[in-house]
């Protein structure tokens, strides 16, 4: 539910927030395993009243890939209300004899400015049934709460449910440590993992750096870089 150039491709609806020319790339380094890396780009740029989005998703290695690409757009609706949809193409690549899968689905959000300070969004992710599609894909629901407890730190917590899996809670906060720099933790249910991070601004440019714990794998890390033009 907070605004933000990454936050916007897990709720479309935050897109409509972003009025800028914005780009930006990530890299996730999973449990320390290359084959296991996550490379990310997106792009944000405004059409008159709503905003619109391009992202591409790169996981694995040359025996075993998936790629994502996704096609956004948010709008305000009103003061107090925005939405955005997405539509999203996955690819799943194997060597040998196994077969590629592809597939198509959408998204859409919902933010709610419910005062001032607080906000709520709504996302569902793959509303179509497996029943008319080839390949199964998970439908999920997240809906998620957040409040600027004082002008220096934010809170959020957030629920998903999903298809064949047990309900995940997870909950953060940024904390404005000094101008232009920002500190980042938070928890989530599943597999007990913590998170913690930073990001920093200079000029055009925002850096972000993330870890995330696993009880049994080790640290996931994460680093991104977003540009943004006015």
């Amino acid at each position: 539910m907070k605004n933000g150039f990454w936050s916007s491709f897990h709720n479309q609806a935050t897109l409509a927030y972003n009025n800028s020319f914005s780009v930006g790339f990530n890299y996730e380094n999973r449990f320390n395993i290359k084959e296991m890396g996550t490379r990310s780009a997106g792009l944000i740029f405004p059409a008159g009243k709503a905003s619109m989005a391009a992202i591409y998703s790169q996981f694995g290695y040359s025996d075993f890939s998936r790629e994502m690409t996704g096609l956004a757009c948010g709008l305000k609706l009103s003061n107090k209300l925005s939405a955005g949809i997405q539509v999203d193409y996955f690819s799943e690549k194997t060597s040998a004899e196994y077969n590629n899968i592809q597939s198509v689905t959408c998204e859409a959000g919902l933010l709610i400015i419910t005062s001032e300070y607080t906000r709520l969004g709504i996302h569902i992710f793959n509303p179509v049934p497996n029943s008319i599609r080839k390949t199964f894909l998970p439908t999920s629901l997240r809906i998620g709460a957040g409040t600027n407890l004082n002008k220096l730190l934010f809170a959020g917590i957030e629920a998903e449910m999903s298809t064949g899996r047990k309900l995940i809670v997870r909950t953060g906060f940024e904390y404005e440590a000094a101008k232009k720099l920002w500190l980042r933790g938070g928890f989530c249910t599943d597999n007990n993992s913590f998170s913690f991070g930073l990001g920093f601004l200079v000029k055009i440019m925002q850096m972000d750096i993330g870890f995330v714990t696993h009880e049994k794998l080790g640290v996931t890390s994460s680093v991104s870089l977003k540009f943004k033009i006015h």
